[in-house]
């Protein structure tokens, strides 16, 4: 049993959503839904998600990294998560029901944490410009 769990407050489309990110997500599936509250689980981590009304709203103060391991898996999440969302700078996107999100490359983590902070340095001055990542820019500004 998961002892800590994500808790989104959505105004009244929280089965909406989740049907969106589990149709996105490999190893994902709604649990149960009514039209109050939702248990979904993407890539096994388990989620609640509540029809709260329009008291609060998602801020970037909170968002959900997502480690890719190819360039297939950022372009497809940040096409698919961005639409009717927004794209921000060096990963970060908001989707349409206002929840961020990072789509980020595994090799960025390795890459800025080389030992050469020179090489670091480089891939940060790199993904700083960027808005969807790109691995091909990053090994090469890496090397």
């Amino acid at each position: 049993m998961q002892k800590i769990r994500p808790f989104l407050w959505f105004n009244d489309k929280a089965e909406e959503a989740a049907r969106f990110y589990v149709s996105l997500f490999k190893n994902s599936k709604v649990i149960s839904a009514n039209p109050m509250f939702v248990i979904f689980q993407l890539e096994g981590q388990e989620f609640y998600a509540l029809n709260g009304g329009p008291k609060f709203k998602f801020t970037e103060a909170i968002s959900f990294f997502v480690d890719c391991e190819t360039q297939e898996e950022v372009d497809r999440l940040w096409e698919k998560l961005s639409e009717g969302g927004n794209k921000g700078q060096c990963g970060w996107l908001k989707d349409k029901y206002g929840v961020s999100w990072q789509i980020i490359p595994t090799i960025l983590s390795k890459l800025l944490q080389d030992k050469d902070p020179l090489k670091s340095k480089r891939v940060m001055e790199a993904m700083l410009k960027m808005t969807k990542i790109d691995i091909k820019t990053l090994k090469k500004a890496y090397e």
